[in-house]
């Protein structure tokens, strides 16, 4: 009996020092970002480049090309294609973006207006002392520009916070630094890694290893494709429609769908403000609705089941909520590690509720 209890007390005694070096990594964890999240930002990127890249490096790595040559040469690409798209794009969207940010405080007032028009007609409709006509009247008036002021102040803090301390030259000189080495050693970190798992649970561990790594890679690698085809569809369709600004607003709502909607909620809105103004009237209206209606059933039925299928396992209420959580909590380093997070958390609580379905605490029959 003695035995069996020293047997009891040792198996609780390893359970409260595993709880405990738990704790104590996921504080460490917590404090290292806290501190260090103002320059963290450029070694992020890297990673989710290093990431993103590696698959490529080790096609070229299987095809006889150096690990190391192949990394530069995708570094190379990505360069290049950054460079080109400066030269091209840059300057036309910095043009657009500086006009459109100068006359959108005009368009919201110009909508403001057409708004309080159309209640003063319905309220002529319903008849005088319409109650809910002077509430809509109230808030087309005074509430619809503080509204618009709040929202985008909270998106410039959101992601203006990640770029207080590292600039647009920092990213540029460090994360392809960075990123080379990391495509380099990324087999050999990994084998270390490895090694330093507990052997006991060596098999589980890597299991969800992988799991978080196959929900990381649907929706990084899809999710990109979907953003680069939602704005390339926004931006050449507003942009034949005649809108004004179509290629910023265009590129800017298909690049902000990473964020489930609301790219298109956002943009659809824009192209709408800036219709109203350009030429008053439904016909401009119903061009921008059909541009992003055919640009979200695009995605929905072709880009979507084609690169990303049942393959993600993040719901989109989860993905909307850790943006806007990892946001408010570290700026746009928090929008960035949002969703492997997120990933990671999904993989282990699948994993532990399937635990917990197989265990005797569910399976038990109550007591008599």
């Amino acid at each position: 009996m003695s035995e069996f209890s020293g047997d009891r007390s040792l198996i609780a005694r390893v359970h409260w020092q595993r709880l405990g070096l738990l704790a104590a990594f996921l504080l460490g964890v917590w404090l290292f970002f806290h501190l260090f999240s103002s320059i963290l930002l450029p070694f992020v990127v890297a990673a989710g480049l290093a990431y993103f890249l590696d698959p490529a490096v080790s096609r070229l790595e299987h095809l006889g090309v150096r690990r190391w040559l192949g990394a530069l040469l995708l570094l190379f690409a990505l360069g290049i294609f950054v460079v080109l798209f400066i030269l091209q794009l840059y300057p036309v969207i910095a043009d657009q973006a500086a006009a459109l940010a100068q006359s959108l405080p005009g368009y919201i007032g110009t909508a403001q207006k057409d708004f309080g028009h159309l209640i003063s007609d319905l309220q002529q409709r319903l008849g005088p002392g319409t109650v809910v006509s002077a509430k809509l009247r109230d808030i087309a008036a005074n509430q619809a520009g503080s509204i618009v002021s709040f929202a985008g102040t909270a998106v410039t803090n959101i992601i203006g916070g990640g770029f207080a301390v590292v600039n647009v030259l920092t990213l540029l000189i460090v994360t392809p630094i960075v990123t080379f080495y990391l495509l380099r050693d990324w087999p050999s970190i990994i084998r270390h890694v490895d090694n330093w798992l507990p052997r006991p649970y060596e098999a589980v561990i890597r299991a969800q290893a992988m799991e978080v790594n196959r929900v990381l890679a649907a929706w990084i690698r899809g999710q990109a494709i979907c953003c680069l085809a939602l704005a390339l569809v926004y931006a050449l369709g507003l942009t034949l429609i005649g809108l004004d600004f179509g290629l910023t607003v265009g590129l800017a709502a298909g690049l902000l769908s990473f964020i489930p909607y609301v790219g298109t909620l956002l943009g659809g809105i824009t192209a709408i403000l800036i219709s109203l103004n350009q030429n008053p009237g439904w016909h401009g209206i119903l061009m921008v609705l059909l541009v992003f209606g055919c640009g979200q059933a695009f995605n929905d039925y072709v880009i979507q089941p084609r690169f990303l299928g049942d393959r993600l396992g993040l719901p989109a209420v989860w993905v909307i909520f850790s943006l806007f959580a990892g946001g408010a909590v570290f700026g746009f380093l928090g929008i960035m590690l949002a969703v492997p997070v997120t990933a990671t958390l999904g993989a282990l609580t699948r994993f532990w509720l399937r635990r917990y379905l197989q265990s005797p605490l569910y399976l038990a029959p109550a007591p008599e």
